[in-house]
């Protein structure tokens, strides 16, 4: 019977004390020079949640509220994993106090509403006060899984550089076995957040949370059982290689543990791929097919229902509710992306950071977008302000007034205000509608703007940077080639430049080569000098790890670098073949949606708007009583007039104000979605993209609104 194969399981039994050993000698050798930063970790932790953590406190002081053990342990893994300084049932009491003061307000403006119009003649709105209470329900279901969504952003943004994590370690240990020293130098090259579990580890030793490094590894790696099983058994792979007595074994395994996470992420983002296309379809159905479809039925419902249904059911429904129905759905969806695989965030490293974060782009979109705002608002200016009376001007007119030609809308109010009683009503005018398109446009234009100048030049970068590092890998051959043949650092990189004269990579290393022979500095200071250094002009991960693998080899002798350089190689090529597998994959996904999103979902509600204006047309000059006149039947005409009282509508003018808010706020969510689904946490990517998703779709939804609008109102006109 053939001799069973050691599992990963049993050598880590067999030499887990070992390990453990080794680690914990090493750990108090150095546990001094963590102590020494302990404060500013512990500043640097978690900077996002503190608004969270803020209210979660102020909270939970104040009520108390006891979960179950059930809940209490699933909300504890959630905030420990999201690294929450908040208890569990802080968050249960900031739910559940969310949805208390949404309820009281909805409750408390709906009995304001009714005391106004008068308590005893108006009906109570209940419309309004059970659209509050589903939002506050939405509410409660959304910040009571607020832990879970930011343990999950967390473990997302943490597993961008999961496998950049598992290249620096096993670059280290391929020429100094040790585990402990391997972990501390991936901890200090990697970015934010892997980097500050990474540092972790060390630190909760030195608090008394764990006795040895080794236990406090095993109790990290277990947080990530459920959501990516492969990092764990590449760092159980890692550790067997300690003990591996001939050295060719060493670096197979090593190299194995690489191959075993970058296997994961892809087969993980394969399923991801197939899985995700169903629910996103289900998201534009029900999130943007069905509510404009049903915005269509709504001039018709209002009027039948003696104006039961006001604009502010319209806002609570679609500008609130229905948005964050479908917020609750992406988000869902968003839970199921893997991590180990997205862009890794670069962009506080960019020169032009400060630029990006500075306010003056959104001060100069205001000022841009304020004249297409005044406009829009000019019929509600009439409506409710005394400025026409004070200038001496009729609060309404009619296009011949204008001098405007056309027979159809010659005697047409421009605004078409109807009084009712001592109540004006509308705007109900072709005018309004048209100068109405403008206040949903401007809205768009101020973010398109502000996010367009605060990206424009950060995405230039960064297209550099991704030639950059399409370029790079021929690059590291000869970096490795001319190390490995002997010379040293301090000079290749002139060399190299010289060689890639023409290409992206010779101005990166024209500028290491400047940095190295005219300012004086070391390798690693004309690389990553925070002021000066190449790296700063070319912010990219890829290059970061390439460059900090050769800083660190170089110190062990150039054979090592060199053979460092060529792992980097041909581990970049790997990751290349997934990225772009997956890219072709996801691209299909991607433009069904941003042409969903940018296309079909503002040319309908462009139509949809049109269709609102000519019902109103038709309601509003159809006299259907008269049409009964003489007929038996003239009682029931007369009933059926009064069912289609125009002056009971949603003037499409707030309806299409309504419209294009909603469209803005899916345009933002469905962005996001689709750049977390593409791209993993990528900032940078969902401000440009919003930018120009906004410019596209609002755009269009304008010129198509206006269109029918006109259009529709005016054949209405003709034919009645």
């Amino acid at each position: 019977m053939p001799k069973r194969k050691p599992s990963t399981k049993d050598v880590l039994d067999k030499y887990g004390a070992k390990i453990e050993a080794q680690m914990n000698s090493e750990a108090m050798k150095s546990s001094t020079n963590y102590s020494q930063e302990y404060l500013k970790f512990k500043d640097e932790i978690a900077p996002e949640f503190s608004g969270y953590e803020k209210w979660a406190h102020s909270l939970g002081k104040s009520i108390k509220i006891k979960a179950s053990s059930k809940d209490e342990a699933k909300l504890k893994k959630a905030i420990d994993a999201a690294h929450l300084d908040i208890e569990p049932a802080q968050a249960l009491s900031l739910s559940i106090m969310s949805f208390i003061s949404v309820f009281f307000f909805g409750l408390l403006l709906s009995f304001a509403i009714w005391f106004v119009n008068g308590s005893g003649e108006g009906a109570f709105p209940t419309l309004l006060f059970l659209l509050f209470v589903i939002f506050s329900i939405f509410l409660f279901y959304f910040v009571n899984s607020y832990p879970e969504r930011l343990a999950n952003k967390w473990r997302l943004k943490a597993s961008s550089p999961m496998v950049p994590a598992i290249l620096y370690v096993v670059v280290y240990m391929r020429h100094t076995p040790n585990l402990e020293k391997a972990i501390a130098f991936a901890a200090k090259n990697l970015q934010y957040p892997l980097a500050m579990d990474f540092k972790k580890v060390f630190y909760d030793v030195e608090i008394g949370k764990f006795s040895t490094i080794k236990e406090s590894l095993d109790n990290y790696l277990e947080t990530w059982r459920d959501y990516s099983i492969e990092f764990i058994e590449a760092f159980h792979l890692i550790e067997s290689s300690l003990f591996e007595s001939v050295e060719g074994k060493r670096i197979a395994t090593l190299e194995k543990s690489l191959q075993v996470v970058l296997d994961g992420v892809y087969e993980k983002m394969l399923k991801f791929t197939h899985n995700v296309r169903s629910p996103l379809t289900n998201v534009y159905m029900l999130g943007v097919v069905l509510p404009t479809l049903g915005l269509a039925l709504i001039p018709l419902a209002s009027s039948m229902l003696d104006g039961k249904i006001k604009g502010v059911h319209i806002f609570v429904l679609f500008n609130l509710v229905v948005p964050f129905l479908v917020f609750f759905l992406t988000d869902k969806i968003l839970m199921m992306r893997p991590g180990g695989h997205g862009e890794t965030n670069l962009l506080k490293r960019n020169p032009l950071y400060a630029k990006y974060k500075s306010n003056s782009h959104f001060v100069r979109a205001f000022f841009l977008c304020l004249p297409l705002l005044i406009i829009g608002l000019i019929p509600l200016i009439f409506q409710f302000t005394p400025l026409p009376a004070a200038l001496g001007i009729p609060s309404d007119v009619t296009f011949s007034q204008l001098g405007l030609p056309g027979d159809a809308l010659a005697n047409e109010y421009l605004f078409g205000f109807e009084k009712v009683g001592e109540e004006i009503k509308g705007p109900f005018g072709l005018g309004s509608m048209i100068l109405g398109l403008f206040i949903p446009l401007s809205f768009a234009l101020f973010f398109s703007i502000a996010y367009g100048d605060k990206t424009k030049a950060l995405i230039k970068e960064r297209a550099k940077t991704k030639q950059l590092e399409a370029e790079f890998n021929n690059s590291l051959f000869q970096l490795g080639n001319r190390l490995g043949n002997g010379t040293p650092p301090e000079l290749v990189f002139g060399r190299v430049a010289q060689s890639s004269k023409g290409l992206m990579t010779g101005d990166f290393f024209r500028r290491v080569n400047y940095n190295l022979q005219q300012m004086g500095m070391s390798v690693e200071k004309a690389i990553f000098d925070k002021n000066r250094g190449a790296l700063r002009y070319y912010p990219s991960e890829t290059i970061a790890t390439s460059m900090r693998v050769l800083v660190e080899s170089s110190k062990k002798g150039l054979k090592i670098a060199a053979v460092s350089l060529m792992s980097i190689s041909e581990y970049i090529k790997n990751i290349g073949k997934i990225t772009t597998r997956l890219k072709d994959m996801l691209a299909e996904i991607s433009a069904d949606m941003k042409s969903n999103m940018t296309f079909l979902a503002p040319l309908l509600s462009g139509i949809v708007v049109g269709l609102s204006s000519m019902i109103l047309m038709i309601l509003s000059r159809l006299d259907i009583a008269a049409m009964g006149e003489g007929a038996a039947g003239a009682a029931d005409v007369g009933s059926f007039a009064n069912l289609f009282e125009y002056i009971f509508m949603v003037p499409p003018f707030y309806l299409q104000i309504i419209v294009g808010i909603y469209l803005i706020q899916v345009v933002f969510i469905l962005t996001k979605t689709l750049v977390v689904v593409d791209s993993g946490e990528d900032e940078l990517e969902k401000t440009s993209k919003i930018a120009s998703n906004l410019k596209k779709g609002i755009g269009l939804f304008f010129v198509t609104a206006l269109l029918s609008v006109i259009i529709l109102s005016i054949l209405a006109i003709s034919v009645i």
